[in-house]
């Protein structure tokens, strides 16, 4: 690799007082006195010495001492690419490498026949140095770039790449930092072959089907599942990178479906979750949880209950819930986006709950645009950090029986339902009577974005007073053929 030398070249109006060079072979590089001499690259006392030449005129010497030190004797302002001088302007392929060193290697194991080039300064000049000799570059139909292995020789090869035509560019691939090591290894015939197996640049984004191989023929794996087993089998279960919105009318179960979701994934994943329950207090939210756990309604006031079993459930959610007080911090999008991450990236919290989304509009100028900014925030967000995103969503007041009496659920019903459509993986909703008190309530699919297998799915949920746990149940036979009590509702757009 060659570093950035210190500019010390003089005045414009200044002849620069080159030194004279003595040609040899380098015997620790392994590159003979031959090519030395037809790159310009000599002896002068104990520093090594590499001559930059534009238009047939010498326009500025690199000196290199034994202690990695560089100077510059001339204009050492815009040097032209190491060797550009040697190749006509124009041809099949050219190879740039980061380092002078590096460009004689490739150079003589290809009998100093075919052009090779190299940055001026490393790394850091690459971009600068190849827009400057933009043209000479694009003379060639196929550019290879073989610079250094490290993070900085990749980072400026990407770089480059991104300036030139698509398609011009490949990235060259070697075993040990760059051609000299491979050289001075003994490994200099394995160059060669890897500047031709060199893979066409693609800009980030971009992947061939052919990368994608040994994925595809993986057979598709179930999700985790559901603490509801027709969801678990309709929608083939829970996965990574997905949104799941679910609506229902005020007081019909939205938050204890999300808590019985949630101590799902802590007891039975074994994994810990992330909460942020805007309209209740945490220690709400944390005595649902134990009491989910324990199988008792610790939340209904004259319970007889033991406070240390209380405490021993507490315990055994110690590390797997984190929740957000909304009390000691904004509940603004951006300030709630904050704490997702830290929750996912340093917690570990795969599985993120937001009860609700509706809350994080309250403030805006424009509720439908702040919705649409956030669900699509949102759904970069999930794929961003690899995560599930769970969200409750208010709902709009529907035309004939309300939502609080069992009015069926669609996805126009939801409060920016376009942005949520557009964005949720599934969408599900609840119904209920909410005089009905021991009525079921109705879990309807309404959006399966993964096959469509589960849109339509309906099934009951009971709720059992004694462990405060919703469990599947049959439908009444009035509700299995969108009977009662939606009669007489238009539910098409």
């Amino acid at each position: 690799m060659s570093e950035a030398p210190k500019d010390d070249s003089a005045s414009p109006f200044d002849k620069p007082e080159f030194v004279e060079l003595e040609f040899k072979p380098l015997s620790k590089r392994r590159l003979s006195q031959a090519t030395c001499e037809k790159w310009r690259y000599g002896i002068d006392g104990s520093r090594q010495v590499a001559e930059y030449m534009r238009g047939g005129k010498l326009v500025a010497q690199k000196l290199r001492t034994r202690s990695k030190k560089f100077s510059i004797i001339g204009d050492g302002k815009k040097l032209p690419l190491f060797g550009q001088h040697l190749w006509r302007d124009g041809g099949k392929r050219l190879v740039i490498t980061e380092g002078e060193l590096d460009a004689m290697t490739v150079s003589q194991l290809q009998d100093n026949k075919y052009p090779v080039v190299s940055l001026p300064a490393g790394a850091g000049s690459a971009v600068k140095t190849v827009a400057r000799e933009l043209e000479f570059v694009n003379g060639f139909e196929t550019v290879v770039l073989c610079f250094d292995m490290d993070e900085p020789g990749q980072d400026a090869a990407r770089e480059v790449a991104e300036i030139l035509p698509p398609g011009k560019v490949k990235i060259a691939r070697l075993p040990l930092k760059d051609a000299s090591d491979m050289m001075q290894a003994g490994r200099g015939r394995e160059v060669i072959p890897a500047l031709w197996e060199a893979k066409t640049f693609r800009p980030t984004g971009v992947v061939g089907i052919e990368d994608l191989v040994d994925e595809v023929v993986e057979p598709p794996k179930m999700g985790r599942s559901w603490p509801w087993s027709s969801l678990t089998e309709k929608t083939y279960g829970r996965r990574r990178g997905e949104l799941y919105a679910l609506g229902g009318g005020t007081g019909c179960g939205k938050s204890t479906i999300f808590k019985q979701i949630a101590s799902h994934i802590i007891k039975n994943d074994q994994l810990p979750v992330g909460l942020i329950m805007l309209e209740e207090t945490n220690a709400t939210t944390a005595r649902h949880l134990a009491g989910l756990h324990v199988g008792k309604r610790l939340h209904v006031p004259g319970l007889d209950f033991s406070p240390d079993e209380v405490r021993a459930a507490m315990k055994t959610l110690t590390g797997r819930a984190f929740l957000f007080d909304p009390r000691r911090d904004a509940s603004d999008y951006d300030t709630v986006e904050r704490k997702i991450r830290y929750m996912v990236q340093a917690e570990g919290c795969k599985d993120i709950f937001l009860d609700h989304l509706t809350a994080l509009t309250a403030d805006a100028d424009n509720e439908y645009t702040e919705l649409n900014r956030l669900m699509a925030k949102l759904g970069k967000l999930v794929v961003e950090l690899d995560c599930t995103i769970y969200f409750v969503s208010h709902l709009t007041t529907p035309d004939g029986k309300s939502h609080e009496e069992g009015g069926r659920v669609l996805e126009k019903h939801f409060k920016g339902s376009r942005a949520i459509a557009f964005w949720s993986h599934y969408m599900f909703g609840i119904e209920r009577d909410k005089q009905d008190l021991e009525g079921v309530t109705t879990f309807r699919v309404l959006k399966d974005r993964y096959t469509g297998d589960a849109n339509g799915l309906t099934f009951g949920l009971a709720y059992d007073r004694d462990t405060g746990r919703l469990d599947e149940c049959e439908l009444p036979e009035k509700r299995q053929d969108g009977g009662s009590p939606f009669d007489g509702e238009d539910v098409g757009y």
